[in-house]
């Protein structure tokens, strides 16, 4: 009994318990302070030369891995922390109360033997591991001005190399690459409108605010990337499949500055590891797939389709299947979209390339176009106009003769288009002398099909310029064939009276039933009425009621 009740009494602690127990209620904290002193001990012996070692990560991380498989801090490390070292890579990682006092700059590459130089480029390339907050621009003025000149001293180093770089400096660029480069992008308004509301143009895009660092990052990647000395077959394995689809992911920057850069990178990643070929393009091809049938909203396809159109230019002939199919499912569906204006000069290189490179694809461009055509956007369809004389004049005869009467339906529809600068620029087609000849050429079809629309813009088109114009295309076909001409006149006119009798006879009907519908207004006898007769039978009723209700 008496040692029941002894036992139940607090014991004095011990000296190790206490050393483990203190400031830990919930026993979570330990682990986590322990584990975060552990990293940046690690950090230290980093910046310090010591990465290379890889011996024992407790060993070179000062802590001790107990019993219960928890960290806990040695002595040592505590002493080292307290001493006020460089804070490492990782520092930016371990919460909002680490002390960035500490984060000064190393030696210049000046003030170092030559042996020491590399060693000094990889604690350099650690140090610049560590992310700052640039929402509060008045934060951690003197890290990030460190932070800055170090990475200036980097870009000046990786220029001036003049041996290969091995495989741990490989690794080490790309790890601090993807710390600085790889984050998520930050939401803009425009990712809670509505596809037909969201228009690029209107909305202010979002500058990076750690801009100042991210260039000077992506100005040393794309110097490593050209450098002669970095050896493709190497590199491929730490610039690989992921690092480019997270390039890639970063191509929907608002900030266009950040978009250039990573065009120019990308191209030369293109350029240099051709194993990676193939898979860039099917990457692309995905983000126009999810931009043209899923989200419409991306802030690259502009600087995408640009590289592209170098990539396009640079197939070998005959054309592979897979790049015919990468046209008709992925380059033709982008004029689909409403903001195509912020990238079809681009789009219409690439579709252009195609057609100078397989005059075959013409048929198939044409008619692509012709689907997407738009139907109430005036803009966007002197963009097409534009787009398909390009085409045009990389034609031959016997393309343009399989596609020629879809194509002239619609540009007759153009040519009386109510809106001055469609019709316009519909009619300056025939300034460009290969599209007048083949029209010339092919005069018998396309002359029927477009004559009323250039008749009836020569007598009724309120815009001068665009009547002005109809008289030189009438002119050009009347030269050329006056018979045809004066045929398509005669039938013009002959259509036109038997509308207008058709037109006639559909006014005496209804004027024949409205004076029907007049007479037996008042009984309750079922009749056929128009709008007008309508109008008068209910103005007789209201006045009727407003009698009687008086």
């Amino acid at each position: 009994m008496i040692k029941q009740i002894l036992g139940k009494l607090p014991r004095k602690p011990s000296s190790k318990s206490s050393h483990h127990d203190t400031g830990n209620e919930g026993g979570f904290s330990s682990v986590n302070s322990s584990y975060s002193n552990s990293i940046v001990g690690g950090v230290n012996n980093n910046l310090k030369g010591n990465s290379g070692s890889g011996k024992g990560s407790n060993s070179g991380s000062g802590a001790s891995k107990s019993s219960n498989g928890t960290y806990a801090l040695n002595s040592s490390t505590v002493s080292k922390t307290n001493q006020g070292k460089k804070l490492g890579p990782m520092a930016a990682h371990l919460g909002q109360g680490l002390n960035f006092a500490a984060y000064e700059a190393l030696p210049s590459f000046r003030d170092v033997p030559s042996a020491e130089k590399h060693s000094l480029f990889i604690r350099k390339l650690n140090m610049c591991c560590v992310l700052f907050d640039f929402s509060d621009p008045s934060k951690n003025l003197k890290e990030k001005d460190v932070k800055r000149q170090t990475l200036l001293e980097l870009v000046d180093y990786i220029s001036s190399v003049t041996s290969k770089f091995n495989e741990v400096t490989m690794q080490e660029i790309t790890k601090m690459t993807a710390a600085n480069l790889f984050r998520a992008l930050p939401s803009s308004n425009h990712d809670n409108k509505l596809p037909d509301v969201y228009d690029p143009e209107d909305d202010e895009p979002t500058m990076e605010p750690s801009w100042p660092h991210l260039q000077i990052v992506y100005e040393f990647l794309l110097r490593f990337v050209a450098s002669t000395e970095t050896d493709a077959k190497l590199a491929k394995r730490y610039i690989d499949h992921s690092f480019v689809l997270r390039l890639l992911d970063l191509f929907d920057s608002e900030d266009q500055r950040e978009r250039e850069y990573l065009k120019t990178i990308l191209h030369r990643v293109y350029g240099k590891f051709m194993v990676h070929r193939p898979f860039i393009r099917k990457a692309i091809n995905n983000i126009f797939y999810g931009f043209v049938f899923e989200t419409q909203r991306h802030n690259g396809i502009a600087e995408l389709l640009e590289i592209l159109g170098s990539i396009i230019n640079g197939f070998a002939l005959p054309l592979k299947e897979e790049h015919k199919l990468f046209l008709v499912r992925a380059l033709i569906p982008l004029h689909k979209p409403k903001c195509v204006s912020m990238y079809h000069q681009q789009l219409s290189y690439c579709i252009t390339q195609f057609v100078e490179k397989d005059f075959k694809l013409a048929d198939t461009v044409i008619r692509g176009l012709l689907k997407y055509w738009p139907i109430t956007n005036s803009s966007k369809e002197v963009m097409f106009l534009g787009e398909l004389e390009e085409v045009l004049e990389a034609t031959q005869a016997a393309e343009f003769q399989r596609c020629m009467v879809p194509l002239f339906r619609q540009i007759a529809r153009c040519l009386y288009s109510s809106h001055f600068q469609v019709a316009e620029r519909t009619l300056f087609l025939w300034n460009n002398d290969h599209i007048r000849n083949l029209m010339t050429q092919n005069r018998k079809v396309i002359l029927p099909i477009i004559f009323p629309a250039l008749e009836k813009n020569t007598r009724s088109h309120w815009n001068q310029a665009v009547q002005s114009l109809t008289l030189n295309v009438r002119k050009i076909f009347s030269d050329a064939d006056q018979a045809l001409f004066d045929e398509c006149l005669a039938t013009f006119l002959e259509d036109e009276n038997k509308e207008k009798e058709t037109w006639e006879k559909r006014e005496s009907t209804w004027k024949r039933l409205e004076e029907v519908a007049a007479s037996k207004i008042i009984s309750n006898e079922p009749v056929l009425v128009s709008r007008f007769a309508s109008s008068i039978a209910i103005a007789a009723s209201t006045n009727l009621r407003g009698t009687v209700g008086s």
